[in-house]
Order: C-alpha cells, then structure tokens, then sequence
C-alpha cells in the first residue's frame, strides 16, 4: 500500500490502468462544482472526440438520481465521471447504471471489500449505502449517443459528512488505505471494458452477475414514488432489460427505474 493522502495526479493513474483504458483520456482537478456537469457541458459542442475521466479532489454540487444533493469531503470519497461514446441508440443504454454497478462492485469486491448492488444504482456494504451512481445521457453534433457516468464513493466518513447526510451510510476504511491513484486506476479498468462489452451486447449478458451480488434478495420490499408506495413484493433479482422483478400475491412483475425508489418493507 502507498500513501493514501497522495494527490490524484492524471499520469499515475493512467500509467496504472489496463489496456482496456488505456484509450482514455484522464483529467484530474482539486475541486469543481460537478464532474458530471463538467462534462456533459461539452457534448453540444462537439468538444469531446473520445473518452474522458475527469475526477476532482472535491466536488461543491455534486448529484444523485432525482437532483439529490451528493456530499463530499477531501481525501473521504472518491467522486468521478466517465464519458463514453455508444454505438447506440440511446435507449439501448436502459440497463447501462447496473453494469456499471456490476464493474464498480466486482472491482470493489476483489479488493476484500464484500458489497452488494442495491437497484438500480446504490453499492451496499454492511446494509449501508457506500457508492452511488448517475447516469445521463445526450447526443453530440455528429448523432453519436454519449453517457456521462457519475460514480461517488465513501472511502472514510467523517463525523460532520454523516451528519450532513443526515442517515446511516457506508465506508471502505480498507480502500482509504490504498494508493487513490491505483485505486482510481483499478475502478477505471474494470469499467472501460465492461462499457465496451456493454456496448456490442447490452445488459442481458451482465444479469446473473448483478444478480449473484444483488442486495435484499427474497426480501419484502417496497417501490416509492414521490415517497408513496407504489407496488410491493419479494425482490427477485433482474431482468434481461435491468428491470427489477417482484414476486407479488398476483405473480411476478417487472419495474422500471425512472425516479423510484426502493426500499426494504
């Protein structure tokens, strides 16, 4: 293990990534409102021609799903996104926020740090949220579909960040300990070939693994909408579209992501 309070530096991560990132382009900046915001500012333009990291030391407005405020702190967490191209269309990418919880989780877990994927986008450790995840999406000049991947992870959680977050939350002291940069370097890794393998396949070849790590499974669970509940059920891992199945009283279904939200009953 290195000095886990080095700065993130673009060339030590680079220089530690695998041949399947070894196309992207890596932008590191002590601190921005928004990696995601950075971003997905560029796509009207045309200004990005390939994949980018852009990963800050602090972000002062960081998002999750549904506007939702993410917190973070200075050496705590680590908040990146990730630009990436598709062949398209964009629906085609419906599934695209539980692959990339498959290659955060399976990275994370391979480090000795046991988690669970929460649908659609949550990592759990310990019944704790430890990484969230936000996907968006647009089109560049040329029609090409793009997808800004947001992830936020909570590395140490000091006593101020969770009062702020105001609810029980999850750290990974064990990663806190590692090399940021290698640790950056292993999570971008692992993700830039799940994206390509998801970009010829789609999500059905990444269900049972999602399902091998999914949390809450065979539980009484509850959809919200807006804080009502909206459908109830035992969850029953996904579909081949990412679509989280319920085993109801009237037999099984199938729930869209959109805004909901899941919770155990």
């Amino acid at each position: 293990m290195n000095d886990s309070t080095a700065l993130l530096d673009a060339a030590r991560i680079g220089a530690r990534c695998a041949t399947s990132a070894s196309h992207v382009a890596i932008e590191a900046v002590p601190q921005t409102g928004s990696t995601n915001a950075d971003l997905l500012a560029r796509l009207p333009a045309g200004e990005l021609s390939g994949p980018v990291l852009r990963i800050a030391e602090v972000q002062t407005a960081g998002r999750g799903r549904a506007g939702r405020p993410w917190l973070s702190a200075a050496g705590a967490s680590l908040t990146f996104s990730l630009a990436w191209p598709f062949k398209g269309p964009l629906h085609r990418l419906a599934g695209l926020p539980l692959a990339v919880g498959v290659a955060l989780a399976e990275t994370v877990t391979s480090l000795d740090v046991p988690v669970q994927l929460k649908w659609p986008n949550d990592l759990m450790k310990d019944g704790a949220k430890l990484a969230g995840i936000l996907v968006e999406t647009g089109t560049a000049p040329d029609g090409t579909p793009w997808a800004v991947i947001g992830c936020g992870m909570n590395l140490t959680m000091p006593d101020e960040m969770e009062a702020a977050i105001g609810r029980a939350v999850s750290s990974a002291p064990w990663l806190a300990r590692m090399d940021r940069n290698e640790l950056v370097a292993l999570l971008l890794s692992r993700l830039a070939a799940v994206l390509a393998e998801f970009d010829d396949t789609g999500f059905a070849p990444f269900r049972d693994r999602w399902n091998a790590l999914q949390a809450w499974r065979g539980q009484p669970v509850n959809i919200l909408d807006n804080g009502s509940v909206v459908q109830q059920g035992l969850a029953a891992g996904v579909d081949d579209a990412g679509r989280l199945l319920l085993d109801t009283p009237a037999g099984r279904v199938a729930v869209l992501s959109g805004d909901v939200s899941l919770r155990l009953a």
